[in-house]
């Protein structure tokens, strides 16, 4: 955690925007989506204590894979959200979506048709950077041409969709789904928050209290172990 937090304050001091993958990574490895959200907070939260300025705020959909759309807005709608309490005239949060790594099919074509899909979702959550997956990477590391392929693909989403398209995140179950999330991020960052009261000024960047809480399990996933 103090090397991640060294690296962070090194991009900070040099101007370079910085982008933090904790909160997926909690997904990948099955975590409940408040887990996620609150990780997503943290991640920002520690990211603006270094001295970042620019800070990409990452969103993987599809994950873990078999969440429904309605599922994944609102879980990154929430997390959004929380990050968003952060902006200031020091700190600007920039969107990142791309499709779930471990979403993926190994059929190639259909595979296709999922990347487009997750494009689609993603564009709800009006990104300013779209991270592209290529369609290929759960069968086989990625070729030039593949590659190219992918963001033909992603391209002739924006094509048809970009402009004037319908607003999921409008939706009633998404938002409720986002406030739900939102409520329970918010207790699992005052049980941080009160497990490290006693011993640091700021628990949610002190590295002991951050460990203990995964230690503790209030920061849990099932494929952790």
């Amino acid at each position: 955690i103090r090397e991640n937090q060294a690296a962070m304050a090194w991009y900070g001091q040099r101007g370079i925007p910085v982008e933090v993958n904790e909160a997926h990574h909690w997904s990948l490895r099955s975590a409940p989506d408040s887990v996620a959200v609150a990780a997503f907070y943290l991640a920002a939260y520690n990211a603006k204590k270094a001295g970042v300025k620019d800070y990409i705020a990452q969103i993987m959909l599809n994950n873990p894979p078999g969440t429904s759309g309605i599922m994944d807005l609102g879980k990154a709608l929430a997390g959004l959200e929380l990050v968003g309490r952060l902006e200031d005239d020091r700190f600007k949060v920039y969107r990142q979506v791309r499709a779930g790594l471990a979403s993926l099919s190994v059929k190639q074509y259909v595979a296709k048709g999922q990347l487009a899909a997750s494009t689609v979702l993603g564009l709800g959550l009006s990104p300013q950077i779209i991270h592209v997956v290529a369609y290929c990477e759960a069968e086989h590391i990625a070729t030039p041409q593949e590659i190219i392929e992918s963001c033909e693909i992603v391209h002739g989403v924006l094509k048809n969709y970009l402009y004037d398209a319908p607003d999921p995140t409008l939706h009633h179950r998404v938002v409720a789904r986002k406030d739900e999330l939102m409520a329970e991020a918010e207790l699992i960052l005052d049980a941080i928050r009160e497990l490290g009261a006693a011993e640091s000024e700021d628990p949610f960047t002190d590295p002991k209290t951050l460990a203990q809480a995964v230690g503790l399990g209030i920061l849990d996933a099932p494929q952790l172990k």
